[in-house]
Order: structure tokens, then sequence, then C-alpha cells
């Protein structure tokens, strides 16, 4: 085998670093730095796709295994810790120019973020975009301030607290359940127009004026925001406390309670036609019913007072039967209801099972049973009043019997519980009845007889006790014998 020689040994250690430093410049890349496909991005839970493109070169660069990843900035546009929003798969991007959609996260809120394209292999780094306004509107509805009450009112030299409710009261959709918001407030200046004067969840005021409040999403649009409420000052010694309801004015009882509020202060008193209502000193005040409702507010070195005629739009209605009747087997009862309901229906119960066909406001009934009838307005306050009743089978007071009994039984059960005598000595004939005890005390005298004796307790014992009985007709006919009451 030959040796090689020295120049032989130079030329092949020379076409190795020829061939090294080839394919170390085939390893590297250029990112252009990357292009917004928007101008600034406002999320939200419906909407969260941007996108940015990019050039890189050279194309035979990129290794089989390499990934492209977007970093974003903080934002004031550092990346000394950057958050990374997208990483493509491997291999997914071979050719230039390239495309990424991404989305932002949601504690996103600022005016001066930026983004960057990094490689994977071979490793690169962009350049870092411009800079963009990025806000993700987690809450981006209205929502309500003062407990939707739409007046304050501070005494001389003293100051209101406007605040955003938590939760607040109805559907509000309150900002402070969102920890990462902040928020700006406004003093209108002109029907259109306002300034901003401060931040944060509260707001002193000792100026006079209309104030409202925005979740801080910067330049981006949003629906969060507050209702207005004025301010004014107390320079007579008493202010005007607003009186406002959750559920409107009027409302319907159907929803639940309605809960009045006023203005803040000191203490509360509330009244309803004109009637201290105990207990209710709080800022708020809760009832299902109409009135006239007012408060009293202390607000320190002032006082403040309000009112509100409240209207419930529960209907009215009337049913024309007790809770209890009775008819003998055979006949009827005819029940009817009236209402003030618009469009109301009618839906009729036996023993808890519908009634089927009976939809009007009159009902004919000829069982005997359990009956419920529930009135719907359909129209406006969607509201329901339902009557409860029974009919029970009547007890014949005057049964047709032939003969004068001498046993009776008196233990409730409906049998034999009462003296029953034949049509010839009842109520309407003249009769006398009279009944003694076995001493011949009378406990029984009448001409007008019910068939009801005895109506009450006989201090019985458990011995069965022995009446004695004359009855004397309206011709002067007697009939003479004893009753056993059986125990």
């Amino acid at each position: 085998m030959l040796k090689p020689t020295t120049l032989t040994q130079f030329i092949l250690g020379l076409c190795l670093l020829v061939t090294f430093i080839s394919n170390r410049a085939q390893a590297q890349i250029v990112i252009g730095t990357p292009n917004l496909g928007f101008s600034q991005a406002c999320a939200s839970e419906s909407f969260n796709t941007y996108s940015t493109t990019f050039i890189f070169s050279p194309e035979s660069a990129l290794s089989a295994s390499n990934q492209f990843t977007i970093e974003m900035s903080d934002a004031d546009g550092d990346f000394t810790s950057p958050t990374i929003i997208h990483t493509t798969a491997s291999g997914a991007i071979t050719t230039s120019p390239a495309t990424i959609d991404f989305a932002i996260p949601e504690t996103t809120a600022g005016e001066n973020y930026r983004i960057r394209i990094k490689t994977s292999a071979p490793v690169a780094t962009s350049s870092k975009s411009v800079p963009f306004a990025a806000y993700y509107k987690i809450q981006d509805s209205p929502f309500t301030i003062n407990n939707l009450v739409s007046t304050g009112a501070y005494c001389s030299g003293g100051s209101y607290l406007l605040s955003i409710d938590n939760p607040g009261t109805g559907t509000n959709d309150s900002p402070l359940l969102y920890p990462n918001l902040t928020f700006k407030w406004f003093k209108e200046t002109g029907p259109t127009t306002s300034t901003h004067i401060a931040d944060g969840p509260t707001l002193s005021v000792d100026t006079e004026g209309t104030y409202f409040v925005k979740t801080n999403y910067g330049t981006c649009t949003s629906n969060s925001f507050s209702n207005r409420v004025t301010i004014s000052e107390a320079v007579s010694g008493e202010a005007n406390a607003t009186i406002s309801s959750s559920l409107g004015n009027p409302f319907c009882p159907e929803q639940g309670y309605t809960t009045l509020s006023t203005i803040g202060g000191n203490s509360y008193q509330w009244f309803k036609d004109g009637n201290l209502i105990p207990e209710a000193t709080d800022q708020m005040y809760q009832t299902d019913s109409s009135g006239t409702y007012s408060v009293q507010v202390d607000l320190g070195e002032c006082s403040a007072s309000g009112s509100i005629e409240l209207v419930s739009e529960l209907f009215e209605s009337t049913i024309d039967v007790p809770e209890v009747n009775q008819m003998f087997s055979g006949e009827s009862l005819v029940v009817n209801v009236t209402s003030t309901a618009q469009n109301p229906e009618f839906v009729w119960y036996l023993n808890g099972t519908i009634i089927s066909g009976a939809t009007e406001a009159s009902f004919e009934a000829t069982e005997f049973g359990d009956y419920e009838v529930v009135i719907t307005e359909t129209t406006g306050c969607s509201a329901s009043i339902a009557y409860l009743f029974t009919i029970e089978e009547a007890l014949d007071l005057f049964p047709d019997v032939e003969k004068i009994p001498n046993i009776i039984s008196p233990n409730g059960d409906l049998i034999n519980d009462t003296w029953i005598l034949p049509s010839a000595y009842v109520s309407g004939t003249n009769t006398e009845v009279t009944i003694m005890t076995n001493r011949g005390k009378v406990v029984l005298k009448t001409n007008d007889y019910q068939n009801n004796w005895p109506e009450n307790n006989l201090n019985s014992t458990s011995i069965n006790q022995v009446f004695y009985y004359i009855i004397t007709t309206s011709d002067n006919q007697t009939k003479k014998g004893t009753i056993t009451v059986l125990k």
C-alpha cells in the first residue's frame, strides 16, 4: 500500500475544510420581520384568530424536524420573558413566504405588544414586529354601578362613593368577577362627550355631575360599560334619594321579589304606605307587593328622602265556592272563577289529574274529590293563580226512617252518630222532643229537632249511658222510650 505524501494529506484536509464550511453555510437561515394581518387584536370568546406572514431564506436550510414558534412580548414590547402563542408541527412549513394563525392569551391587555418568529432547526430568530394594541375582552356586556340607582348625593364638604356592583342585581355581569381587568371612570361633559378622570373599581365624587365607568380595553371598542349616575350636592340640608326597582316598575311578581335600592348613605329606614317597616334598615329592600315605598337616608351632615309608587302586574281573580263543599250523590256543583288576566287560560284538576276539556272559567262538578283550577295570564306578566276546593258527600240530616231508634254510637264514623227520628217528629212538624238523663235531668227540649243529638260530648265514660225521651206531637200524641249511648 502506498503511503500518502505530505501534499496528498494537505489536499485531503483542504477538501474536508471546504465541505465543512459549505455545510455550515447551508445550515444558516434568515427570517424576515413578521408582517401583521391586523391593526389591533380585540379578541373575545367568539373571536380569537389572527395571522402573521413572514419570509425566510434559504428554504433548503430547514431541517425536516424544524418547528416555527411565535413569541409575544409583554404589554411594553419587551421580550425578556416572552409568551409562546403558537408552535407549528415538525416540518409543517417548508416554503417561503409563510402565514401562521394564532390566538392571544386571555390575560392580554395593552397597547404595545410585539411578536417575533423563531425556528428550532436551525435555530434562528426574526426581528420583532411593529407594536400593536391587543386585548382579550373576557367581559363584554353592560354592567351596573350604584345598585343601578341613577342618582346620588353628598353633603356640603363631603363626597359620594361610586362603585361597581359585585355581583350586582338581576342579570348584571359584574366585571369585578375577572381579576385581570382594570377600569376607567368618566364624567360627562356634554350630551355625547366625556372626559377620563380616574382609574379603579371605585370613585369618590365631590363634584356635581354625571359619571360612568368602562372596562379598560384601550383602543378596542367594547360593550363593557356601566349605567350613568348623576351626583348632586345637598345644599339645603336634604337631597333627593332616588329609588329603583330591579324588576322594573310595573313588575311581574312571578319572577320573584323585586329589589328596591336607593342612594348610598350611613343608615336607612324604609316605609310602605307611610308606615315604618320594622328591620328594613338596609340600602336595599325586597318586596313582591304593590304600594308606595319611601326611604329616609342619613348622609351624615345632611339627609335624603325619596319614594316610588310600585305597581305589581299580578292580575286579580276570585272563585265563588268555599274551600269545602257538600252535595248529595247525583247532584252537581257549578264553580265559577273570574280574573282580570290578559288572554287567560284555565286548567281544572280532579285529584291531581287534568280534567279533559275543562278549559273555561266555569266548570260543573259532578264527582266528589279534591279540585284545583289554575288561571294563567298568557300576555304580559305570564303569571298564574291557583284555587283549591273539595267536594264531599253531604250528610242527610233528615233521612226517611220508619222507627224511633233506641241505640246510637257517637264515635265519629258518620254511622248512627246521632239520634235520627222519623220525619213526622223533626223540624217543621211542631213536635216537642225532650231527652232526660236516668235521673230526670233534661238535656234537650225543643220543638225544632234537627236530628243532631248529641252535638257535644256527653261526659262519656267507659260505661254505656241510658237516656229517656218523650215525644209529644202537635195533636198531643205521646211516645216514650229509652236511648242507649254505646261506647
